[in-house]
C-alpha cells in the first residue's frame, strides 16, 4: 500500500466508505474514524469536518488480518457493536462483560481491555476476519504506550478518549485504518 496517502485520498476514501455504508443500511453515517498507522493517531470527522484528533497504539505485530497474526487489518471498517455504556472509566472487561475490577491509568501489571469497546467489522476481502478476530477500539490501563504500536491487534485509546469516542459515534459509523500519514488537520 502506497505510505504517503494524502489527507485528500484518505477523505475521498472515507466518503467512498460512507457511501457504502449508507446504501447498506448502517446507522451512523456522519461519523468517520482515520486511524493513521504510522501517525498513531485517530482522527474523527464529523459530517466530513475534523473534531478530534486521539493518540492511539495499533499493533506491535504490524498490520494484516490472518487469524492469529495479532496484527491491526487496515482499510474500510465499520463499528458493529458498542459494549460498555455507562460503565466507570477503567472498567475491566473479559470476553467483552465487566469483571468489577476498575483500574486507573498505567496501573501496573497486565494490560486488559477497559472502559469501552467499539467492535470493529471488515468491509473488505483483506479485513473480512477483523469481528471474528475481535478487533475493537478500546480503553487501554497503559495510557503511557500510547503513540507507539502496542496493542495485540486492536485500536487502543485513552479511557477518557474512548468515552468521549463512544457517546459521539454510532454503529455503523466507517473506520479507516491507512498506512498513510495523517497531514495538518488544523486541531
Amino acid at each position: 500500500m502506497i505510505r504517503s496517502l494524502s489527507l485528500h485520498l484518505v477523505l475521498f476514501s472515507a466518503l467512498l466508505c460512507g457511501v457504502v455504508l449508507f446504501l447498506s443500511g448502517c446507522a451512523d453515517t456522519h461519523h468517520c474514524l482515520i486511524v493513521s498507522v504510522p501517525d498513531q493517531k485517530m482522527l474523527v470527522l464529523t459530517d466530513g469536518k475534523p473534531v478530534a484528533l486521539y493518540k492511539v497504539s495499533t499493533s506491535k505485530y504490524g498490520t494484516g488480518d490472518r487469524e492469529g497474526s495479532y496484527a491491526t487489518p487496515v482499510g474500510h471498517l465499520c463499528i458493529r457493536k458498542k459494549i460498555g455504556a455507562g460503565s466507570p472509566l477503567g472498567t475491566v472487561f473479559h470476553s467483552r462483560k465487566p469483571t468489577g475490577e476498575v483500574l486507573p491509568p498505567d496501573a501496573p501489571g497486565r494490560d486488559p481491555i477497559v472502559t469501552r469497546i467499539l467492535w470493529l467489522d471488515g468491509l473488505e476481502v483483506h479485513n473480512r476476519n477483523a469481528f471474528g478476530r475481535c478487533i475493537y477500539i478500546h480503553g487501554t490501563p497503559q495510557e503511557s504506550l500510547l503513540g507507539t504500536p502496542a496493542s495485540y491487534g486492536c485500536i487502543r485509546m485513552r479511557s477518557v478518549d474512548v468515552k468521549t469516542l463512544y457517546e459521539l459515534v454510532g454503529t455503523g459509523a466507517q473506520v479507516v485504518v491507512t498506512e498513510g500519514h495523517l497531514k495538518e488537520t488544523g486541531l
